[in-house]
C-alpha cells in the first residue's frame, strides 16, 4: 500500500473456507506485537456477517426456486396442455437463473431440433416450430449424442447452424440439460447469457429440476393420447361387432324365419278340406314366427340401425324421437354426413339418454339440440323430469361418458333434484384412433 512501512494480515474464513483477507498497515514503523490476534477478532465478526448475508441470499434463491417450481408443478397437476407447460418451464427457468435467453427443443427423427418454447426478457427471439439441423459443436448436438448435461463457456468456440443462430442473438455462454421421458431422450432445454463470463456453477442441476416437470407433462400427455386412441379402438371394435351380428341376423336367422313362415302359409293354402283345425294350428305357428321375426328386427335395429348407415344422423335421430316413450322436440342443425365413428357415438348417446329419461326421469317432455360448430359436434339433451341423475351411479351415464371420451370428447351432466336433467356432449369431428402420440414420441422410443 502507498506509504506503508509495515502491515499485518489475517485470513477471513467463512464456514471453514477461505473467503478473503483483512489487512492493517502503518506508515511510522512496525505494528505492536499481538496485532494479528487483535485483527483476527474483527475478522470473526466480518466472517459471521458474510455468512449471514450469504445464507439470506441462498435462502431467498431457494425460496424463489421453489416458488417457480411450484407454479410449473401446478400446471402439470391440472393436466395443462404441454405447450403451456413448456412455455412456463422455459420462462420460469430463464428468469430464476437470470438468463438472457431460454429455449426448449424437441429432437425429431430426421436429425433436426424443433423449438417447442422460447423465452427472453424482451420476448421470444425464435418462433415455436422453428427447426435447426443437428451437427457441429453445440449444446443441441452434444446433448443429443451423449444424453448428458453440457455447457458452452464461449460461443466463439462453438460451431454448427444452432451455434450460428445463438451467436446472432449475441449469446456468449450457455448451459443445457436433456429432457428425458421414461428413460428415453426427448429433447433439450437451454439457458444462455450475453455476459462474457461462464454461467454459475450448478446451473445445470437447477435447470434439470425444471425439465423433470416438463418430462412429467410430456409423459402424461402421451399417456392420455394413447389412452384415447385405445378407447376409440375398443369402441370401434364393439361397433363393428354389433354390425356383424346385425348382418348375420338379417342374412341368417331372419331370412330363415321368413322362409319358414312362407312355407307355413303355403301349407295352409294347400291344406285339404276338413282340416280346419290343422289349418288353425298352422296359422298360430305362422303368427308366432312373425312375432319372433319382428323381435329379431327390433334387436337388429338396436344393434346397428340400418337408417343410420343409409341416411345418416338426422333421419336416425328422427326415428329415435318418434319411437321415444317421452315426447321429444328435436332440432338438428347439420349439413351432410359426419364420420361413421361420430355418427354412431351421437346416435347411441341420444338413444341411451332417451331410454334413461323414459325409465328414471319421470319426465313429460324432452328437448334435443344437435349442431356442428368449429369442428365439434354439440349435443344438448334436456328433460323436465325429477333430476338427481349422477354419473357415478349406474352404468348408463358412465357408458355415455366413456363413449364421448373415447372420441376425445366430453360429457357434462347437470341434474339438480326436482329441476330436470341436462346432458351436454361435445364430440370432435376427427377420429381419435388416427391421432399420433406427441411428435417424435414413437421414433424417440425406437432411437434410444
Amino acid at each position: 500500500m502507498s506509504g506503508w512501512r509495515a502491515s499485518v494480515g489475517v485470513p477471513v474464513s467463512v464456514e471453514d473456507k477461505l473467503w478473503g483477507v483483512m489487512l492493517a498497515g502503518s506508515r511510522v514503523g512496525p505494528l505492536p506485537a499481538g496485532s494479528e490476534a487483535r485483527l483476527a477478532a474483527f475478522t470473526e465478526l466480518a466472517a459471521a456477517a458474510v455468512a449471514n448475508a450469504q445464507a439470506r441470499v441462498e435462502l431467498r434463491g431457494f425460496a424463489d426456486e421453489q416458488a417457480a417450481l411450484r407454479r410449473v408443478a401446478t400446471l402439470v397437476a391440472r393436466a395443462a396442455p404441454p405447450a403451456e407447460v413448456f412455455a412456463s418451464v422455459t420462462a420460469e427457468a430463464g428468469r430464476l437463473l437470470n438468463a438472457d435467453y431460454g429455449t426448449m427443443c424437441r429432437y425429431d427423427p430426421d436429425g433436426v431440433t424443433v423449438v417447442v418454447a422460447n423465452w427472453s426478457p424482451a420476448g421470444a427471439d425464435a418462433p415455436v416450430g422453428a427447426k435447426q439441423k443437428l451437427g457441429g459443436k453445440n449444446l443441441h448436438t452434444t446433448i443429443f449424442q451423449t444424453g448428458r448435461a453440457a455447457r458452452i463457456d464461449d460461443y466463439a468456440c462453438a460451431s454448427g447452424s444452432v451455434a450460428d443462430a445463438h451467436r446472432e442473438l449475441g449469446l456468449h455462454a450457455a448451459a443445457g440439460v436433456p429432457v428425458s421421458v421414461e428413460g428415453h431422450l426427448w429433447g433439450v432445454m437451454i439457458v444462455a447469457s450475453r455476459r462474457t463470463v461462464p454461467l454459475p456453477v450448478g446451473t445445470e442441476a437447477r435447470l434439470a429440476r425444471f425439465t423433470e416437470l416438463a418430462a412429467t407433462a410430456i409423459a402424461n400427455a402421451e399417456a392420455q393420447v394413447a389412452l384415447a386412441a385405445s378407447r376409440a379402438r375398443i369402441v370401434t371394435t364393439a361397433d363393428a361387432t354389433r354390425r356383424r351380428i346385425e348382418r348375420n341376423l338379417h342374412d341368417g336367422a331372419q331370412q330363415r324365419l321368413v322362409s319358414l313362415a312362407l312355407d307355413l302359409r303355403a301349407a295352409e293354402a294347400t291344406a285339404p278340406r276338413g282340416a280346419e283345425e290343422h289349418v288353425h294350428h298352422l296359422d298360430e305357428v305362422a303368427a308366432g314366427l312373425d312375432g319372433v321375426l319382428e323381435d329379431l328386427r327390433e334387436i337388429a335395429r338396436g344393434l346397428h340401425p340400418a337408417i343410420l348407415t343409409e341416411g345418416g344422423l338426422r333421419p336416425a335421430l328422427k326415428t329415435l324421437a318418434r319411437r321415444s316413450a317421452v315426447p321429444v322436440h328435436l332440432d338438428v342443425q347439420l349439413e351432410g354426413r359426419l364420420s361413421e365413428a361420430v355418427e354412431i357415438a351421437a346416435y347411441y348417446t341420444v338413444a341411451e339418454a332417451l331410454t334413461n329419461t323414459a325409465k328414471h326421469a319421470r319426465a313429460t317432455a324432452a328437448d334435443i339440440e344437435v349442431a356442428e360448430d368449429d369442428g365439434v359436434l354439440h349435443i344438448l339433451i334436456r328433460d323436465n323430469g325429477q333430476g338427481g341423475a349422477d354419473v357415478s351411479h349406474g352404468s348408463g351415464l358412465m357408458g355415455l361418458r366413456d363413449r364421448a371420451e373415447a372420441l376425445g370428447g366430453h360429457l357434462r351432466v347437470r341434474s339438480p333434484s326436482g329441476a330436470g336433467t341436462t346432458l351436454e356432449i361435445e364430440l370432435p369431428l376427427h377420429d381419435p384412433s388416427d391421432l399420433p402420440l406427441l411428435p417424435g414420441a414413437t421414433d424417440r422410443r425406437q432411437r434410444r
